[in-house]
């Protein structure tokens, strides 16, 4: 290739910095997911069983977080927020987290429905407790059904990582920006950034579309 458009020497120096970076994606995107897969499960739960008087605010929070623009929510957030999270990574983590928890709790919300009517009515006729039906019965056919959908929207998390920029995290991004920025040589940054979300969200992908075709 042309040196002018792409440089080896800055590739490979830019390499081992955006691998720091790297680490910063891994733990959003592992931390957010775990947040956003057990809270979703409570919040599909609440909107299941609850009264209208606490289920009709709960509809409320998601719909209003769905409805509203990530960045605008890391902006918030931080400026709120983060002297009592540890920081802006810990804002990026949590925003992240209950942003997709109302993806995921829709996503749990189909699950349940999906369980069929007699196992509902085979637990009542053993005379379970409502909390074992769902501990024993509905939630792992639930969980079952909902498997692929749920790590669709972790890859969707990991690729929107780098939104943490508007917040200053040191994610892979921001770390290829600054790069680009100390030494004017974009290109290779940005390139080997997008080459490593590719390289981390495709054998995901796969994994996730065999499982799917294995449920099916």
């Amino acid at each position: 290739m042309n040196d002018s458009w792409w440089s080896w020497d800055h590739a490979f120096a830019v390499f081992p910095v955006l691998m720091d970076g790297f680490r910063y994606t891994l733990l959003v995107t592992v931390v957010g997911t775990l947040i956003a897969v057990v809270l979703g499960l409570v919040v599909a739960i609440i909107r299941r069983i609850s009264p209208p008087i606490i289920r009709g605010p709960v509809t409320w929070v998601v719909e209003f977080i769905r409805m509203t623009p990530l960045v605008v929510q890391l902006v918030f957030a931080s400026m709120l927020l983060s002297q009592h999270l540890g920081g802006t990574l810990w804002v990026g983590i949590w925003v992240l987290g209950i942003h997709y928890t109302t993806y995921m709790a829709e996503v749990y919300r189909a699950g349940i429905d999906s369980v069929a009517k007699g196992q509902w009515e085979a637990a009542t006729a053993l005379s379970l407790p409502a909390s074992r039906t769902w501990r024993a019965v509905v939630i792992p056919q639930a969980i079952r059904n909902t498997l692929p959908a749920l790590g669709n929207y972790a890859i969707s998390m990991f690729k929107e990582t780098p939104f943490l920029v508007v917040i200053y995290v040191g994610e892979m991004v921001r770390q290829a920006q600054t790069y680009g920025g100390d030494t004017f040589r974009y290109t290779e940054a940005i390139t080997l950034a997008g080459l490593v979300f590719l390289a981390a969200s495709y054998p995901t992908s796969v994994l996730i579309r065999r499982l799917e075709k294995k449920l099916a």
